[in-house]
């Protein structure tokens, strides 16, 4: 069934199942068993990247700046909004096959470069087709509330959402055709003030969504106490958090998704991940994969997780595994390798784990297998011919 029967000493094991047969035995000797890898945050359907913007970014231009310029979001929704369902769904298969590849068994996908019904629609029809035809496995979010649509004021906006596209959204997921896990807002100055998102919260909320959305990444917003007090399963960003939300969210166990590949790329000051922790917040990471942060390595998020938010390395395994799980609900079946949980695993080319953050960019010749519900879905001859050091 996918599921994990037993975990402990080998020789226990062994006895325990000596009547057994297998399909394949794998020989870990000098090897590293680990749970799959858990993306918490990421926006992978999209058409129009961003490159161009990168030389921008590099000059000096702050993201709110290319965003008015209409770059940023605005670029990529006019890109996604022209492109075909099918184009869509080809890049979107190879990006997820990337991030298995490094290791990530387990991938939050938003919506949220459409803005309007009919291309959010598409974008979330996308990620059903992925979740129905690929191993990955995939939590699915609507986020329709990422930027507010040009000519539309964001009371505007935030009544459309509403009024139009959760009914919708609703309707489809009774009649089976779409299936979406949690409900996500862009809360920040100059986007979604803070009442326009606590309304879009909990009408997603009503309808049977998990509160996951994104606050206080470029503005203190109060995101994190609005998050704890509508039960949010879980916030992103959070560089710009109060000590009071990091206090709430504490109290509310609403998980921390925290995004380093971000606050690197837009030289913005790293989220206070050592406050959060000491004050027991559940701490998760994500790679945050879009046109504005292009990244699909879990490996080299938990790197600068240790590296730049002054993060352990235990601390960081977890948040990309357990922690990541439970930001999308989904602790109970994954995160970790436990009798009953489904059998998402990885065998690195090391007798130490801690080869998976150490090597920054090494997974390529680093992670030898992926597994994905008891089932090999990526062997790495490379790991066969070369040592891991």
């Amino acid at each position: 069934d996918g599921c994990i029967k037993a975990v402990g000493p080998a020789d226990v094991i062994r006895k325990q199942f000596s009547e057994a047969t297998f399909e394949r035995i794998i020989d870990c000797s000098g090897k590293c068993v680990l749970p799959g890898l858990v993306d918490a945050h990421t926006h992978p359907v999209w058409a129009g990247d961003r490159v161009h913007e990168f030389a921008m970014k590099l000059a000096g231009a702050s993201y709110m700046e290319i965003h008015q310029a209409g770059g940023g979001i605005h670029f990529t929704v006019e890109h996604t909004g022209k492109a075909t369902e099918d184009e869509l769904f080809a890049t979107f298969q190879q990006r997820l096959g990337r991030m298995l590849r490094a290791g990530s068994t387990l991938v939050e996908c938003k919506s949220g470069y459409g803005l309007n019904l009919e291309t959010e629609l598409k974008m979330l029809r996308v990620i059903q087709r992925a979740r129905e035809s690929m191993d990955i496995g995939i939590s699915s979010t609507y986020c329709g509330a990422h930027a507010v649509p040009k000519g539309k004021t964001a009371t505007e906006a935030t009544a459309d959402i509403i009024n139009n596209h959760l009914p919708k959204l609703k309707e489809l997921k009774l009649s089976g055709e779409i299936h979406v896990n949690n409900i996500d807002v862009f809360c920040e100055k100059g986007v979604f003030d803070l009442e326009s998102t606590r309304r879009i919260l909990q009408a997603g909320k009503d309808i049977g969504l998990q509160i996951n959305f994104h606050g206080d990444e470029l503005h203190p917003m109060k995101s994190a106490e609005l998050g704890a007090e509508l039960g949010a399963r879980a916030i992103s960003h959070l560089e710009e958090v109060s000590d009071e939300g990091i206090v709430a969210m504490a109290r509310a166990e609403c998980a921390a998704v925290l995004l380093p590949t971000t606050a690197y790329m837009l030289r913005l000051k790293q989220p206070p991940a050592r406050k959060m922790l000491e004050e027991g917040v559940i701490v998760a990471l994500g790679s945050d994969f879009n046109p504005n942060a292009y990244c699909f390595s879990m490996p080299m998020v938990m790197h600068l997780a240790c590296v730049n938010m002054k993060m352990s390395m235990n601390e960081a395994l977890a948040a990309a595994t357990i922690n990541a799980a439970y930001a999308l609900g989904k602790s109970d079946t994954h995160g970790s390798l436990e009798v009953g949980k489904q059998g998402d695993l990885l065998i690195i080319n090391s007798s130490r784990w801690e080869h998976l953050i150490y090597q920054f960019g090494g997974h390529e010749a680093l992670i030898n297998y992926v597994i994905v519900k008891g089932k090999v879905v990526y062997e790495n001859e490379r790991c066969e011919t070369m040592s891991s050091y």
